[in-house]
């Protein structure tokens, strides 16, 4: 298995010795190396990237810039001199964070760990209906979307209540959202998300699923309606 990966990094320097570490990586394939994330952006856009090594500090756009414009993001591994990005970084999911100067060592860990979600979600893919892969209680689990009924958020957590259990997750309800399919999960208050298909009825104030009833944020009502017209 190989990973189609790009490294994004305004250092010459830093970029000479990133590809260098991609090249003698036996699992990774190098499409392309770039200075800026405008450039980035064009190449994954026309080619199938699986990884991205991207730096956060570059002019005019910086990395997290760069994964806000892309509508599909790759696996990410964060690039940085400084620690203080770390935090910000979860929020986007980051499959990894390496501080300069990187080690080979320490490269190759963040490279087993990509390569092990990568196994993870074609495995999902292999199986009946559409998956993803999330961390709950120190452990990796595979949860099928339609199994799920809604998202509330929980404090710094996320709950996923799905039809088996309930699953408390440290992650942003705007990154969590952009896992899931489009059109099938609606946004329907800054504190919930639901599975449009596992909607019972709604009005103009509750979304209800079961017994359990979701409040809708005002003006939400015609987007919910637009959702299940086109399923």
């Amino acid at each position: 298995m190989k990973l189609n990966c790009i490294v994004v990094d305004d250092s010459a320097i830093q970029r000479v010795t990133i590809t260098k570490l991609v090249n003698e990586s036996p699992n990774l394939h190098l499409i392309g190396d770039f200075a800026n994330a405008l450039e980035a952006k064009n190449c994954i856009n026309h080619n199938t990237v699986d990884l991205i090594f991207l730096d956060i500090e570059m002019p005019l756009i910086n990395g997290f810039d760069l994964l806000d414009g892309l509508k599909i993001k790759p696996q990410i591994i964060f690039i940085t001199s400084k620690a203080d990005y770390a935090v910000k970084a979860f929020d986007y999911e980051a499959t990894d964070f390496l501080q300069k100067p990187i080690s080979k060592e320490r490269f190759l860990k963040a490279v087993k760990k990509a390569l092990e979600l990568h196994q993870l979600r074609t495995d999902s893919h292999e199986d009946l209906g559409e998956a993803i892969i999330i961390k709950s209680n120190l452990k990796k689990l595979k949860i099928y979307t339609a199994k799920i009924k809604w998202v509330e958020a929980f404090g710094d957590y996320i709950k996923i209540i799905t039809d088996d259990d309930n699953h408390l997750v440290l992650s942003t309800m705007k990154s969590f959202e952009n896992e899931l399919p489009d059109g099938k999960f609606v946004r329907v208050h800054k504190s919930y998300i639901v599975n449009v298909e596992r909607i019972d009825k709604f009005n103009s104030k509750f979304a209800e699923i079961g017994s359990t009833k979701i409040p809708i944020s005002r003006n939400k009502k015609d987007t919910i309606t637009k959702a299940i017209e086109s399923l």
